[in-house]
Protein backbone atom coordinates (compact mmCIF):
# COMPACT_ATOMS: atom_id res chain seq x y z
CA UNK A 1 0.00 0.00 0.00
CA UNK A 2 3.08 2.09 0.92
CA UNK A 3 4.19 1.90 -2.56
CA UNK A 4 1.38 3.11 -4.49
CA UNK A 5 1.18 6.53 -1.97
CA UNK A 6 4.64 6.71 -2.53
CA UNK A 7 4.62 6.77 -6.25
CA UNK A 8 2.03 9.08 -6.73
CA UNK A 9 3.02 11.37 -4.03
CA UNK A 10 7.35 11.37 -4.82
CA UNK A 11 7.91 15.14 -5.70
CA UNK A 12 4.65 16.49 -5.85
CA UNK A 13 4.35 19.68 -4.19
CA UNK A 14 1.78 19.57 -1.26
CA UNK A 15 1.11 22.56 0.64
CA UNK A 16 -0.06 22.16 3.94
CA UNK A 17 -2.01 24.69 5.90
CA UNK A 18 -2.14 23.69 9.74
CA UNK A 19 0.99 22.22 10.03
CA UNK A 20 2.06 22.76 13.11
CA UNK A 21 -0.77 21.62 14.81
CA UNK A 22 -0.82 17.35 15.76
CA UNK A 23 -2.84 16.37 12.78
CA UNK A 24 -0.57 18.60 10.58
CA UNK A 25 2.30 17.04 12.44
CA UNK A 26 1.68 13.61 11.76
CA UNK A 27 0.65 14.38 8.19
CA UNK A 28 4.05 15.99 7.52
CA UNK A 29 5.69 13.10 8.84
CA UNK A 30 3.97 10.74 6.34
CA UNK A 31 4.46 13.22 2.96
CA UNK A 32 8.17 13.17 4.28
CA UNK A 33 8.16 9.48 4.38
CA UNK A 34 6.88 9.56 1.04
CA UNK A 35 8.93 12.00 -0.64
CA UNK A 36 7.04 14.91 -0.93
CA UNK A 37 8.09 18.55 -1.67
CA UNK A 38 6.28 19.91 1.48
CA UNK A 39 5.49 23.80 2.03
CA UNK A 40 3.60 24.11 5.60
CA UNK A 41 1.84 27.07 6.37
CA UNK A 42 0.48 27.69 10.30
CA UNK A 43 0.92 29.64 13.15
CA UNK A 44 3.22 28.46 15.82
CA UNK A 45 2.57 24.91 17.48
CA UNK A 46 -0.73 25.74 19.77
CA UNK A 47 0.32 23.96 22.57
CA UNK A 48 3.55 23.13 24.67
CA UNK A 49 4.61 20.97 24.37
CA UNK A 50 3.83 20.55 20.60
CA UNK A 51 4.74 16.95 18.64
CA UNK A 52 5.87 20.05 15.69
CA UNK A 53 8.58 21.40 18.24
CA UNK A 54 9.29 17.91 19.69
CA UNK A 55 10.10 15.71 16.60
CA UNK A 56 11.91 18.85 15.11
CA UNK A 57 9.46 18.52 12.11
CA UNK A 58 10.64 21.58 10.32
CA UNK A 59 13.44 20.17 9.04
CA UNK A 60 13.57 19.52 5.47
CA UNK A 61 10.26 21.51 4.62
CA UNK A 62 9.76 24.84 3.90
CA UNK A 63 7.47 25.61 7.17
CA UNK A 64 6.34 29.47 7.08
CA UNK A 65 5.26 31.00 9.65
CA UNK A 66 1.33 32.72 8.66
CA UNK A 67 -1.83 33.27 9.55
CA UNK A 68 -4.71 32.46 7.21
CA UNK A 69 -6.66 34.82 8.06
CA UNK A 70 -3.99 37.19 6.21
CA UNK A 71 -5.12 36.90 2.63
CA UNK A 72 -1.65 39.19 0.85
CA UNK A 73 0.88 36.77 2.51
CA UNK A 74 -0.79 33.60 1.72
CA UNK A 75 -1.29 34.39 -1.84
CA UNK A 76 2.95 34.87 -1.75
CA UNK A 77 3.33 31.32 -0.59
CA UNK A 78 1.15 29.86 -3.08
CA UNK A 79 2.27 32.15 -6.05
CA UNK A 80 6.18 31.26 -4.39
CA UNK A 81 5.47 27.61 -4.12
CA UNK A 82 3.46 26.98 -6.86
CA UNK A 83 1.84 23.66 -5.07
CA UNK A 84 0.22 21.02 -7.01
CA UNK A 85 -2.20 19.56 -4.14
CA UNK A 86 -3.43 21.53 -0.94
CA UNK A 87 -4.54 20.01 2.03
CA UNK A 88 -6.18 22.66 4.39
CA UNK A 89 -6.36 21.94 7.71
CA UNK A 90 -5.67 24.98 9.38
CA UNK A 91 -8.38 25.97 12.30
CA UNK A 92 -9.61 26.72 15.50
CA UNK A 93 -10.57 23.37 16.79
CA UNK A 94 -11.52 23.12 20.18
CA UNK A 95 -15.10 23.60 20.34
CA UNK A 96 -15.06 24.90 24.47
CA UNK A 97 -12.78 27.90 22.81
CA UNK A 98 -15.19 28.52 20.03
CA UNK A 99 -17.55 29.51 23.06
CA UNK A 100 -14.55 31.53 24.38
CA UNK A 101 -13.96 33.57 20.92
CA UNK A 102 -16.58 32.87 18.58
CA UNK A 103 -15.07 35.63 16.08
CA UNK A 104 -11.70 34.57 16.09
CA UNK A 105 -13.74 30.96 15.54
CA UNK A 106 -15.44 32.41 12.34
CA UNK A 107 -12.76 34.10 11.53
CA UNK A 108 -10.27 31.81 11.11
CA UNK A 109 -13.00 28.29 10.06
CA UNK A 110 -14.96 30.48 7.31
CA UNK A 111 -12.79 33.66 6.36
CA UNK A 112 -9.37 31.41 6.62
CA UNK A 113 -10.87 28.85 4.15
CA UNK A 114 -12.29 31.77 1.99
CA UNK A 115 -8.28 32.96 1.69
CA UNK A 116 -7.42 29.49 0.92
CA UNK A 117 -9.72 28.72 -1.83
CA UNK A 118 -8.68 32.58 -3.09
CA UNK A 119 -5.37 31.49 -3.47
CA UNK A 120 -6.45 28.08 -4.99
CA UNK A 121 -8.72 30.14 -7.76
CA UNK A 122 -5.69 32.52 -8.74
CA UNK A 123 -2.93 29.55 -8.57
CA UNK A 124 -2.92 27.72 -11.69
CA UNK A 125 -0.52 25.10 -10.55
CA UNK A 126 -3.22 23.73 -8.30
CA UNK A 127 -5.08 20.48 -9.48
CA UNK A 128 -6.41 19.13 -5.92
CA UNK A 129 -7.59 20.32 -2.74
CA UNK A 130 -9.02 18.53 0.37
CA UNK A 131 -10.43 21.22 2.69
CA UNK A 132 -10.39 19.23 6.16
CA UNK A 133 -13.63 20.11 7.98
CA UNK A 134 -15.64 17.89 11.19
CA UNK A 135 -18.02 15.28 12.09
CA UNK A 136 -19.46 18.44 13.98
CA UNK A 137 -21.46 20.26 11.00
CA UNK A 138 -24.08 17.54 10.80
CA UNK A 139 -27.65 19.03 12.86
CA UNK A 140 -27.07 16.71 15.69
CA UNK A 141 -30.48 15.16 16.62
CA UNK A 142 -28.65 12.69 18.91
CA UNK A 143 -30.14 9.40 16.64
CA UNK A 144 -28.50 6.38 16.43
CA UNK A 145 -27.72 5.89 13.17
CA UNK A 146 -24.76 7.37 11.45
CA UNK A 147 -25.18 10.54 9.40
CA UNK A 148 -24.40 10.89 6.00
CA UNK A 149 -23.21 13.00 3.43
CA UNK A 150 -26.12 14.31 1.80
CA UNK A 151 -27.99 15.14 5.63
CA UNK A 152 -28.38 18.88 6.76
CA UNK A 153 -25.56 20.64 7.94
CA UNK A 154 -26.08 22.95 11.26
CA UNK A 155 -23.51 22.57 13.55
CA UNK A 156 -24.60 23.95 16.91
CA UNK A 157 -21.39 25.36 19.15
CA UNK A 158 -19.21 28.32 17.28
CA UNK A 159 -17.02 25.93 16.15
CA UNK A 160 -19.02 23.00 14.45
CA UNK A 161 -21.11 26.00 13.06
CA UNK A 162 -17.86 27.78 11.81
CA UNK A 163 -17.03 23.99 9.97
CA UNK A 164 -20.58 23.79 8.30
CA UNK A 165 -19.82 27.59 7.22
CA UNK A 166 -16.42 26.09 5.45
CA UNK A 167 -18.39 23.49 3.78
CA UNK A 168 -20.89 25.56 2.27
CA UNK A 169 -17.87 28.05 0.95
CA UNK A 170 -16.28 25.37 -0.14
CA UNK A 171 -19.20 24.20 -2.69
CA UNK A 172 -19.91 28.00 -3.13
CA UNK A 173 -16.04 27.71 -4.98
CA UNK A 174 -16.50 24.69 -6.78
CA UNK A 175 -19.45 26.10 -8.41
CA UNK A 176 -18.70 29.29 -9.16
CA UNK A 177 -14.74 28.93 -10.22
CA UNK A 178 -12.97 25.99 -9.29
CA UNK A 179 -14.77 23.17 -11.79
CA UNK A 180 -14.23 25.94 -14.35
CA UNK A 181 -10.95 25.82 -13.96
CA UNK A 182 -10.50 21.99 -13.78
CA UNK A 183 -9.53 21.81 -10.11
CA UNK A 184 -10.67 18.64 -7.87
CA UNK A 185 -11.89 19.55 -4.58
CA UNK A 186 -13.30 17.37 -2.04
CA UNK A 187 -14.34 17.73 1.74
CA UNK A 188 -13.59 15.48 4.57
CA UNK A 189 -15.53 15.23 7.78
CA UNK A 190 -13.35 13.14 9.76
CA UNK A 191 -14.65 11.85 13.44
CA UNK A 192 -12.70 12.95 16.64
CA UNK A 193 -8.88 11.74 16.36
CA UNK A 194 -6.70 10.16 18.85
CA UNK A 195 -2.68 9.68 18.56
CA UNK A 196 0.94 10.16 20.12
CA UNK A 197 1.43 13.74 20.48
CA UNK A 198 -2.04 15.41 20.93
CA UNK A 199 -1.85 18.23 24.18
CA UNK A 200 -4.41 20.02 22.91
CA UNK A 201 -6.73 21.10 26.17
CA UNK A 202 -10.31 19.98 26.62
CA UNK A 203 -9.65 16.58 25.23
CA UNK A 204 -10.16 13.60 26.42
CA UNK A 205 -6.78 11.29 25.60
CA UNK A 206 -4.68 14.78 26.05
CA UNK A 207 -6.08 14.74 29.49
CA UNK A 208 -5.04 11.40 30.03
CA UNK A 209 -1.51 11.80 29.06
CA UNK A 210 -1.53 15.30 31.02
CA UNK A 211 -2.68 13.13 34.21
CA UNK A 212 -0.22 10.06 33.33
CA UNK A 213 2.70 12.34 33.43
CA UNK A 214 1.60 14.02 37.01
CA UNK A 215 0.37 11.26 38.80
CA UNK A 216 -3.30 13.32 39.12
CA UNK A 217 -6.30 11.99 38.93
CA UNK A 218 -8.22 12.29 34.97
CA UNK A 219 -11.09 14.16 35.33
CA UNK A 220 -14.01 13.17 33.19
CA UNK A 221 -16.63 15.89 32.55
CA UNK A 222 -19.34 13.97 30.22
CA UNK A 223 -18.52 9.89 30.58
CA UNK A 224 -21.49 9.23 28.68
CA UNK A 225 -20.80 11.55 25.44
CA UNK A 226 -20.41 8.77 22.77
CA UNK A 227 -17.80 10.11 19.77
CA UNK A 228 -16.43 8.38 16.52
CA UNK A 229 -12.95 7.97 17.89
CA UNK A 230 -10.28 6.89 15.50
CA UNK A 231 -6.75 6.95 15.59
CA UNK A 232 -5.17 10.10 13.60
CA UNK A 233 -3.38 7.91 10.83
CA UNK A 234 -6.80 6.90 9.95
CA UNK A 235 -8.33 9.97 8.65
CA UNK A 236 -4.83 11.05 7.24
CA UNK A 237 -4.26 8.44 5.14
CA UNK A 238 -8.14 9.11 3.62
CA UNK A 239 -6.94 12.72 2.87
CA UNK A 240 -4.06 11.42 1.15
CA UNK A 241 -5.81 8.98 -0.99
CA UNK A 242 -8.69 11.21 -1.81
CA UNK A 243 -6.53 13.90 -2.97
CA UNK A 244 -4.44 11.74 -4.73
CA UNK A 245 -7.50 10.20 -6.95
CA UNK A 246 -9.41 13.27 -7.51
CA UNK A 247 -5.93 14.45 -9.05
CA UNK A 248 -6.32 11.49 -11.54
CA UNK A 249 -9.69 11.53 -11.65
CA UNK A 250 -12.10 14.47 -11.25
CA UNK A 251 -15.11 12.26 -10.90
CA UNK A 252 -13.98 11.01 -7.59
CA UNK A 253 -14.17 14.86 -5.96
CA UNK A 254 -16.78 15.20 -3.58
CA UNK A 255 -17.71 15.33 0.46
CA UNK A 256 -16.58 12.01 2.70
CA UNK A 257 -17.11 11.37 6.29
CA UNK A 258 -14.66 9.66 7.59
CA UNK A 259 -15.40 7.68 11.00
CA UNK A 260 -14.60 4.26 13.07
CA UNK A 261 -17.23 1.18 12.47
CA UNK A 262 -19.69 0.82 14.93
CA UNK A 263 -17.40 -1.14 17.50
CA UNK A 264 -14.94 2.02 17.97
CA UNK A 265 -18.17 4.34 18.79
CA UNK A 266 -17.91 4.48 22.48
CA UNK A 267 -18.30 6.10 25.26
CA UNK A 268 -15.71 9.02 26.78
CA UNK A 269 -15.62 6.81 29.73
CA UNK A 270 -15.24 3.71 28.10
CA UNK A 271 -12.57 5.21 26.19
CA UNK A 272 -10.79 6.69 29.58
CA UNK A 273 -10.75 3.49 31.27
CA UNK A 274 -9.32 2.18 28.59
CA UNK A 275 -6.31 4.12 28.41
CA UNK A 276 -5.83 3.63 32.09
CA UNK A 277 -5.97 0.20 31.93
CA UNK A 278 -3.29 0.06 29.20
CA UNK A 279 -0.98 2.50 30.42
CA UNK A 280 -0.93 0.56 34.11
CA UNK A 281 -0.39 -2.76 32.56
CA UNK A 282 2.54 -1.12 30.65
CA UNK A 283 4.06 0.38 33.12
CA UNK A 284 3.71 -2.22 35.27
CA UNK A 285 1.06 -0.26 38.02
CA UNK A 286 -2.05 -2.71 37.58
CA UNK A 287 -1.81 -3.41 40.87
CA UNK A 288 0.05 -0.24 42.41
CA UNK A 289 -1.64 2.47 44.17
CA UNK A 290 0.61 4.79 41.72
CA UNK A 291 -1.81 3.34 39.03
CA UNK A 292 -3.76 6.01 36.77
CA UNK A 293 -7.57 6.51 38.05
CA UNK A 294 -10.45 8.11 36.50
CA UNK A 295 -12.45 10.93 38.32
CA UNK A 296 -16.33 11.96 36.93
CA UNK A 297 -16.47 15.45 38.12
CA UNK A 298 -19.20 17.93 35.71
CA UNK A 299 -17.57 21.70 35.29
CA UNK A 300 -21.37 22.45 34.33
CA UNK A 301 -19.93 23.62 30.37
CA UNK A 302 -21.34 24.97 27.63
CA UNK A 303 -23.85 22.88 25.31
CA UNK A 304 -21.47 19.28 23.79
CA UNK A 305 -22.89 16.79 21.81
CA UNK A 306 -24.26 14.05 23.87
CA UNK A 307 -24.42 11.24 20.56
CA UNK A 308 -22.42 11.51 17.21
CA UNK A 309 -22.10 8.67 14.75
CA UNK A 310 -21.12 8.94 11.42
CA UNK A 311 -22.32 6.96 8.45
CA UNK A 312 -19.08 6.00 6.68
CA UNK A 313 -20.59 3.85 3.24
CA UNK A 314 -19.64 6.15 0.51
CA UNK A 315 -16.01 6.55 1.60
CA UNK A 316 -15.69 2.70 1.74
CA UNK A 317 -18.20 1.94 -1.49
CA UNK A 318 -15.85 4.32 -3.63
CA UNK A 319 -12.79 3.92 -2.32
CA UNK A 320 -13.08 0.23 -1.20
CA UNK A 321 -11.96 1.76 1.97
CA UNK A 322 -12.22 -0.19 5.39
CA UNK A 323 -10.66 1.41 9.00
CA UNK A 324 -7.15 -0.35 10.16
CA UNK A 325 -6.94 -0.28 14.10
CA UNK A 326 -9.58 -1.08 16.69
CA UNK A 327 -10.04 1.87 20.04
CA UNK A 328 -7.37 -0.88 21.81
CA UNK A 329 -4.99 -0.80 19.10
CA UNK A 330 -5.10 3.40 19.16
CA UNK A 331 -4.55 3.56 22.40
CA UNK A 332 -1.81 0.89 22.66
CA UNK A 333 -0.01 3.37 19.99
CA UNK A 334 -0.63 5.97 22.18
CA UNK A 335 0.35 4.41 25.22
CA UNK A 336 3.67 3.35 23.90
CA UNK A 337 4.74 7.19 22.12
CA UNK A 338 3.39 8.73 25.50
CA UNK A 339 6.01 6.54 27.59
CA UNK A 340 8.44 6.66 25.30
CA UNK A 341 8.50 11.05 25.43
CA UNK A 342 8.21 10.15 29.67
CA UNK A 343 11.09 7.94 29.51
CA UNK A 344 13.46 10.24 27.02
CA UNK A 345 12.00 13.42 29.26
CA UNK A 346 13.00 11.35 32.82
CA UNK A 347 16.15 10.41 31.90
CA UNK A 348 16.98 13.85 30.03
CA UNK A 349 18.12 13.35 26.75
CA UNK A 350 19.22 16.28 24.68
CA UNK A 351 16.54 17.26 22.32
CA UNK A 352 18.11 15.85 18.91
CA UNK A 353 18.46 12.52 20.32
CA UNK A 354 14.46 12.93 21.74
CA UNK A 355 13.53 14.36 17.92
CA UNK A 356 15.31 11.27 16.69
CA UNK A 357 13.39 8.75 18.86
CA UNK A 358 9.66 10.35 19.02
CA UNK A 359 10.55 10.29 14.84
CA UNK A 360 11.39 7.08 14.55
CA UNK A 361 8.17 5.80 16.88
CA UNK A 362 5.88 7.68 14.42
CA UNK A 363 7.80 6.00 11.33
CA UNK A 364 7.34 2.57 12.90
CA UNK A 365 3.60 3.05 13.82
CA UNK A 366 2.80 4.24 9.78
CA UNK A 367 4.58 1.56 8.68
CA UNK A 368 2.82 -0.35 10.73
CA UNK A 369 -0.29 0.97 10.28
CA UNK A 370 0.09 0.63 6.22
CA UNK A 371 1.44 -3.10 6.79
Amino acid sequence: MKQVYADFYKGKRVLVTGHTGFKGTWLTAILKDLGAEICGYALKPPTDPSLFMLTNMEDGIRSVEGDIRDLNHLSQIFSQFQPEIVIHMAAQPIVRESYLQPVLTYETNVMGTVNVLECVRKTDSVKSVVNVTTDKVYLNKEQEQGYVETDMLDGYDPYSNSKSCSELVTHSYIQSFLDAKGVAVSTCRAGNVLGGGDYAKDRIIPDCVRAAFSGDCVIIRNPRSTRPYQHVLEPLFVYLMVAMRQYENRDYAGCYNVGPDDQNNVTTGILADRFCYLWNEAAGLADNENRLRLKIQSDNGPHEAGFLKLDCTKLKSTFLWEPHWSIDDTLSRIVEFEQLRMKLKTSRTDPIRTAQSLKRCMSEQIEAFLS
